[in-house]
């Protein structure tokens, strides 16, 4: 992804359960890594994000974001794993697994 400025981070941020958080793919895409690489690293360090830092969506939270054609459908070559959200400390926390 080129330079982010910061309204494009803006638009990549959601609310669900009272929280705002981002995407697996989207920082995956900042990041410079697959989904699933940072699904993966994410799950090696399993302890170091609890439910307040990163979680996965319910079924009905992703038709919900699927039904606002935020996301492109399932139907399309989509995901197969319901995504993992992340809060701002677990983004934080998620730069700095992925760059040890």
């Amino acid at each position: 992804m080129s330079k982010l400025v910061e309204s494009d981070i803006k638009n990549l941020i959601y609310f669900f359960r009272g929280l705002r958080v981002m995407l697996d793919s989207d920082l995956a895409n900042i990041y410079g890594v697959e989904t699933r690489i940072l699904n993966q690293s994410v799950s090696r360090n399993k302890d170091r994000f609890p439910s307040d830092f990163a979680f996965r969506l319910t079924e009905s939270e992703w038709e919900s974001l699927i039904s606002q054609n935020v996301i492109s459908s399932p139907r399309h070559g989509g995901r197969r794993k319901l995504p993992f959200v992340f809060t701002e400390q677990g983004v934080s926390m998620l730069s700095s697994v992925l760059n040890s």
